[in-house]
């Protein structure tokens, strides 16, 4: 996946808004204007780094004199104390953009460093984990991008890209039977079909109707197992509900093709980064 420019640009120009308003009172009062400096971003603790474009681009829209030269590769994974990047220029530039850049450094490379952690814990396996949309809103194109750089797959973007029959779907319509054929009257061809179980009767149903794609809703690791052996291969199975990277492997033993995990982006813990000027 690729990160948009031009939605990059437009909200990160909102996002600097925010933070900058009308000035940064606190420099602008204690570094004396055209003061020129450099700053290096420093691990605090280890992981996988996710975002040195969109920092790069954060410095660029508060001054395009400022630059920004990445140490590192984008998803390599790093340890406590080294430096991933410099940024050189008009220091009152560079702590105007300073929060803005970390943030989203941090939270991106916090998401990359969990994903890469459910990556590595299933190796061995065909199992893919992927994303959910669980995401910060405004930040969903940014936080499935991390996504894949930790090595994990995007799930549908939005409501609009995949269909999705969940428990909510399906008791409004009267049941699975009666959402697929209310699906199969309407549904556009070009989109893909999925459908949510929690049960294993409620597997069977959606299988007798060829879904060609099925989530698996907090079931057992026995039950997933099972679901396992009575698809056999006539759909591709997520598993979903609860996911953790302790026991993303013995989930990933039962044989599904997916591990979906909202914690990978919607509770994740962000990536300990600092910047330090000189």
């Amino acid at each position: 996946m690729e990160i948009d420019k031009n939605t990059l640009e437009e909200n990160l120009r909102l996002w600097l808004r925010e933070d900058i308003g009308h000035g940064d009172i606190s420099t602008m009062l204690t570094v004396p204007a055209g003061t020129m400096g450099k700053g290096r971003f420093v691990m605090k603790e280890d992981g996988v780094i996710c975002g040195l474009s969109v920092a790069s681009k954060t410095f660029t829209i508060v001054d395009d004199g400022v630059t920004f030269v990445p140490m590192i590769e984008e998803g390599q994974e790093v340890k406590k104390g080294e430096i991933i990047a410099e940024v050189s220029g008009d220091l009152g530039k560079i702590m105007a953009g300073e929060r803005v850049a970390l943030n989203l450094l941090q939270r991106l490379s916090g998401i990359s460093t969990k994903t890469r952690a459910f990556v590595n814990e299933i190796q061995g396996y065909s199992t893919k984990v992927l994303d959910t949309r669980k995401t910060t809103p405004g930040l969903r194109f940014l936080e499935k991008y991390a996504v894949t750089v930790g090595g994990g797959q995007n799930h549908r973007f939005g409501l609009f890209d995949g269909i999705l029959i969940k428990d909510n779907h399906i008791k409004a319509a009267g049941g699975i039977t009666k959402a697929l054929e209310l699906l199969s009257k309407s549904a556009p061809h070009y989109l893909a079909v999925q459908v949510e179980v929690e049960t294993l009767d409620e597997l069977k149903e959606a299988l007798d109707h060829r879904v060609p794609a099925i989530l698996l809703d907090n079931m057992t690791t026995e039950m997933m197992a099972e679901a396992v052996k009575i698809t056999a291969g006539r759909a591709k199975l997520e598993a979903s509900g609860n996911m953790t990277v302790e026991r993303a492997r013995e989930v990933a033993a039962t044989g599904v093709d997916f591990i979906s995990a909202g914690s990978l982006t919607h509770s994740v813990k962000a990536l300990d980064i600092s910047l330090k000027v000189s």
